[in-house]
């Protein structure tokens, strides 16, 4: 019998500050708002925006990461997978949740929310495609030289 998949990846922007918890144990849980919008033409031509809400939930390093540098209005490219949770609350009533489990996120764009002084973004190294095969193209362009003078070194970014 085939696997399934279960994998969602959304870019959107966050709609308040990350929740921080942690468990027992200390392993860190962050919560996320995040809102993603499509735009679509009506049959009369009008332009009509959807925003989707979805809790995202990030656990450990990745969750400390988040819950420091992620902030409302900040852009962000999540990968995980759905998950779905009932429980029976005290007044006896089920209560249904939708979560992302994040597996991987990125910081994308300015820091959001309308703040200024932005600190550089770097462009994360291409990722390797499954099955440990690094992704083919058409050619590749030389990486223009090292520089020693960019104010936060890779040893000071923590992703």
């Amino acid at each position: 019998m085939a696997r399934g998949i279960n994998k969602v990846i959304l870019v959107g922007n966050l709609g308040n500050d990350p929740e921080m918890k942690y468990t027992q144990g200390g392993m860190a849980i962050c919560t996320l708002s995040l809102a993603t919008t499509s735009v679509r033409k009506d049959k009369d031509g009008q332009q009509i925006e959807k925003t989707e809400w979805h809790r995202v939930k990030l656990f450990g390093k990745l969750g400390e990461i988040a819950g420091e540098y992620l902030k409302k209005g900040r852009q962000v490219y999540i990968e995980g997978s759905i998950r779905y949770d009932k429980f029976t609350g005290a007044d006896g009533v089920e209560k249904y949740f939708t979560d992302i489990v994040a597996d991987d996120m990125q910081m994308l764009g300015g820091q959001g929310g309308g703040e200024g002084g932005e600190r550089p973004q770097r462009s994360a190294a291409p990722r390797s495609a499954p099955g440990g095969n690094a992704p083919r193209g058409g050619g590749s362009a030389p990486m223009p030289p090292a520089r020693n003078d960019e104010p936060y070194p890779d040893d000071d970014i923590p992703f």
